[in-house]
C-alpha cells in the first residue's frame, strides 16, 4: 500500500527538496535522490534498494511495475499528486518516480588493479560523465579528491546513468588515495596524471599493470598535492595543436586506452 501525499509541505517533500538543493542535507544524511524509471531500474539492478519511494499518475508502466515490486519488498511508499511531483523534479518533464537512496561508501575499500582519482573536477556534468564511462570501462574504485564536485548531486546522479550503482566512490584527502594505491593494493597502483601540457604519450605508456589514472580540473588543471603524489604525467596526443580537452573526452579516452591494452592479444 502507498500513502497520497497532496500537500508541498509535507515532511517527506520538504527532505527530498532538500537532497535535492543542498549538498550539506545530503552529506548528513548520507542520502540522494534518483530521478526517472531508467535510474531507478538501475538502482534495483544494483542491488540498491531505496529507503523511500515515490510516484506520481505521471509514472509508465515499466515505472510502476518497480513501485510495485518495491511495495512488495516492504520499501515505504508514497504517491505525490501531480504537482507536488512535478514542482519537485529537476527535469523539464517528470516521469513521475523518486527514490530516496542510501549513499554506499564501505568501509574497506576493494582491492583493485585499475582506480581513477579525479581531482578539482568542478563540473557536475562533466564529474556525471566521467562516471559513466569509469564503469564501462570496469573502474571500481573511484576517489574524490578535494575540489571535486558532490559525485551524489542530482546533475551528477543523472549524468551518471547508473555507474553510482556500479561504482565504488569515495571523498578522500590524498593522503588517503596514496595510503590506498601504495599500501592498501597489491600490487601497489601506480598513480599517472593526465597532463596536457607534457607527459609521454599514453599510446607509448604501458597501461596493463596496476594503476590509478588521476584526471585534473576543468579549469586550473591538477593541484599541487595530486602532482606532488602521482609517479609520472601521460598525455593524449593532440595532432590539431589544441591546448587542452574536455575533462570527461579526456578521461574516456585514457580509460579506454587503459582497456584496449589489457584486452590484447
Amino acid at each position: 500500500m502507498s500513502q497520497f501525499i497532496s500537500s508541498p509541505h509535507n515532511v517527506h517533500v520538504q527532505q527530498i527538496r532538500a537532497l535535492l538543493n543542498q549538498k550539506s542535507e545530503r552529506s548528513e544524511t548520507g542520502l540522494f535522490v534518483v530521478e526517472g524509471v531508467r535510474l531507478a531500474e538501475e538502482a534495483l539492478a544494483g542491488e540498491r534498494m531505496p529507503v523511500q519511494a515515490f510516484f506520481s499518475k505521471a509514472v509508465n508502466e515499466r515505472g510502476m511495475l518497480l513501485i510495485e515490486s518495491l511495495i512488495s519488498a516492504g520499501v515505504e511508499v508514497f504517491e505525490l499528486s501531480s504537482p507536488v511531483m512535478e514542482n519537485l523534479s529537476a527535469t523539464e518533464t517528470s516521469q513521475g518516480i523518486l527514490l530516496v537512496n542510501k549513499q554506499v561508501e564501505e568501509s574497506t575499500l576493494p582491492q583493485t588493479d585499475f582506480a581513477l582519482v579525479l581531482d578539482q573536477v568542478r563540473d557536475p556534468g562533466n564529474l556525471g560523465t566521467i562516471l559513466r564511462s569509469a564503469a564501462a570501462a570496469g573502474v571500481k574504485v573511484v576517489f574524490l579528491a578535494p575540489g571535486t564536485a558532490d559525485a551524489f548531486a542530482p546533475k551528477v546522479v543523472r549524468a551518471g546513468m547508473g555507474a553510482h550503482f556500479r561504482l565504488s566512490i569515495r571523498t578522500a584527502t590524498w593522503e588517503e588515495i596514496n595510503t590506498y594505491c601504495k599500501e592498501t593494493c597489491q600490487p601497489p597502483l601506480k598513480l599517472l596524471l593526465a597532463e596536457s601540457g607534457g607527459g609521454e604519450a599514453c599510446w607509448q605508456v604501458e597501461l596493463r599493470s596496476a594503476l590509478a589514472l588521476v584526471i585534473g580540473g576543468e579549469a586550473d588543471g591538477a593541484s599541487a598535492e595530486a602532482r606532488q603524489a602521482v609517479d609520472s604525467l601521460i598525455t593524449i596526443p593532440m595532432p590539431g595543436q589544441f591546448e587542452s580537452l574536455n575533462a570527461a573526452v579526456a578521461a574516456g579516452i585514457l580509460l579506454f586506452e587503459v582497456v584496449r591494452q589489457r584486452n590484447q592479444l
